[in-house]
């Protein structure tokens, strides 16, 4: 027994291999998104299998579009130094925040690069400002640099976790010119509602507006940033607070929002009653709720929490609420805080959307299915014509095919959306394994007697050196697909390759035992 298995070793390995891809595919331990990276609102894989599907197989929204900006190459400044670099250049700018700036430097001694992503701001007015701050630099151009792009792709995906989008794909893609774009793809959603959800670059904070000491109203910015948050919980609503998001304020940062507090006259015996909206002029001293520059709230102090800012009792437990108008507004509120604001913002009309229906979707599915099942008996009747011999036609079928379940399996496990350019990977993938197991049938029988296992193994060698260069000038034709992220045909690429890989390392040396088994004798 234990000789039997040393000796078909391949062929066990291709069994377990395929019982590991079914449990893949059908185990409910596999595929369930963690709860709390997906905000608690995460969606299993639908359906009898593991499998998730992307746009073209569930409907949904696909958007591609690029980031907003300028940079600056080669500038000269200290690696220590990038705060005091954006915060000049946006003092040059009028109506423009430091968080509007960017100054990166990847190494150091080395120039690094500054970045402006004010849409609003024009490249003669970048490069006057870039002159007025006292920066040289070597020239500026469209587009943001890689590591912003990078950190856009971060935040994108946090954001449709957060909003627990199950199956999206967020990716950079290229074009032949050097452009560079954000592929997002959304199953299931709403062209608008992925729109409404990543316009938007997210920067959150919280002001302080009371009177200054001229009795002329002012601003303190930032009291609150999502820096200063240790946690941040998810959009509640009741009947007391409304449509709220719930947070705790860090040890560290507590201390001096109680002060900010204390010394601008929100935290004082009683509270504040804040009428910003009606009478700015008048009011009592208000917090600010601030989305991307915009006051989308207002809200004084209740009695309980000022006096426990005054007396300094409220840092050690530094709970707070962002209250917002709509419980809708709170969810966009509490995404963006937990998933991080845009570095730069998404020219969603500068780009191009799709949107597939669900329905569309679903008749996609169905005649990919039936152009799977006509496959199988196209390929099982051409193979049987040309052999009339099921001991070699029979194993080359299931052979074939177990490739399949076991790309399937690796989709399930890792939660890949299949679309249709996977799909065309799978085709791929089974024709060009049945012209190999075509090829070692051919070759073991093509000159007569194969019972001496010692020619059949000759004959085998011979075939699988066939075999493995065309496997090899296939991985090469491949990855310049998979290398340059070209947005779709990077799955085609990447189960293109996973198959022949699969083939020549598990599936055809487990078909070589099978016939070795089957034809020889001694």
């Amino acid at each position: 027994m234990i000789a039997t298995l040393k000796e078909n070793w391949r062929l066990v390995m291709l069994i377990v291999i395929v019982l590991a891809a079914c449990f893949a595919l059908f185990s409910p331990t596999i595929g369930a998104p963690d709860d709390d990276e997906l905000g608690n609102e995460s969606q299993q894989a639908e359906g009898f299998t593991n499998l998730v599907y992307g746009l073209d197989l569930a409907g949904g929204t696909r958007i591609r579009a690029p980031l907003i900006g300028m940079t600056a190459e080669d500038v000269e400044f200290a690696a220590d130094n990038e705060a005091a670099v954006a915060a000049a250049v946006a003092d040059e700018l009028p109506d423009t925040d430091t968080t509007d700036v960017i100054a990166r430097q990847e190494f150091e001694d080395e120039p690094g690069t500054v970045e402006v992503v004010d849409p609003d701001v024009s490249e003669s007015e970048f490069a006057e400002a870039m002159d007025a701050s006292g920066y040289e630099y070597d020239e500026i151009r469209d587009g943001v640099t890689a590591a912003t792009r990078a950190e856009a792709i971060e935040v994108i995906e946090g954001q449709v976790n957060q909003a627990g989008l199950s199956g999206s794909t967020v990716q950079e893609v290229s074009t032949a010119t050097g452009e560079f774009f954000i592929l997002v793809e959304v199953p299931g959603e709403g062209r608008q509602d992925v729109i409404d959800l990543l316009q938007e670059r997210g920067n959150v904070r919280v002001d302080i507006y009371h009177p200054g000491d001229d009795g002329n109203y002012t601003t303190e910015r930032a009291a609150l940033t999502r820096d200063d948050f240790q946690s941040i919980s998810t959009a509640t609503q009741n009947d007391q607070s409304g449509p709220h998001v719930p947070v705790t304020v860090r040890e560290d940062s507590a201390e001096e929002f109680q002060q900010k507090a204390v010394d601008t006259g929100l935290a004082t015996e009683g509270g504040s009653r804040c009428t910003y909206d009606e009478d700015p002029e008048t009011t009592d001293p208000c917090l600010l709720l601030v989305v991307d520059d915009e006051v989308v709230n207002s809200f004084g102090m209740n009695p309980d929490l000022a006096q426990s800012m005054a007396d300094g009792s409220w840092a050690q437990d530094p709970n707070f609420i962002l209250t917002t108008t709509s419980f809708d507004e709170a969810q966009r509120i509490s995404i963006n805080l937990r998933a991080g604001a845009l570095p730069a913002e998404l020219d969603v009309l500068g780009g191009t959307t799709s949107f597939i229906s669900p329905t569309q979707g679903e008749n996609f599915r169905t005649n990919a299915l039936l152009v799977g099942i006509l496959s199988v008996l196209t390929v099982s009747g051409v193979v049987f014509l040309r052999y009339r011999e099921p001991k070699v036609a029979l194993p080359m079928i299931v052979t074939a095919f177990s490739e399949v379940i076991i790309l399937l399996g690796f989709a399930a496990y890792l939660g890949y959306p299949l679309d249709l350019a996977v799909l065309a990977g799978f085709i791929a993938v089974i024709g060009t394994g049945v012209d190999d197991l075509i090829i070692i049938a051919d070759e073991v029988m093509s000159e007569g007697d194969v019972s001496s296992r010692k020619v059949f193994d000759s004959r085998f060698k011979k075939a699988f050196w066939v075999i493995g260069v065309a496997a090899a000038t296939t991985i090469i034709a491949m990855s310049p697909l998979f290398a340059l992220q070209l947005g779709d045909l990077s799955g085609f690429a990447i189960f293109t390759i996973l198959g022949v890989l699969v083939g020549v390392l598990i599936t055809r040396p487990a078909y070589g035992d099978i016939l070795r088994r089957l034809l020889t004798e001694r």
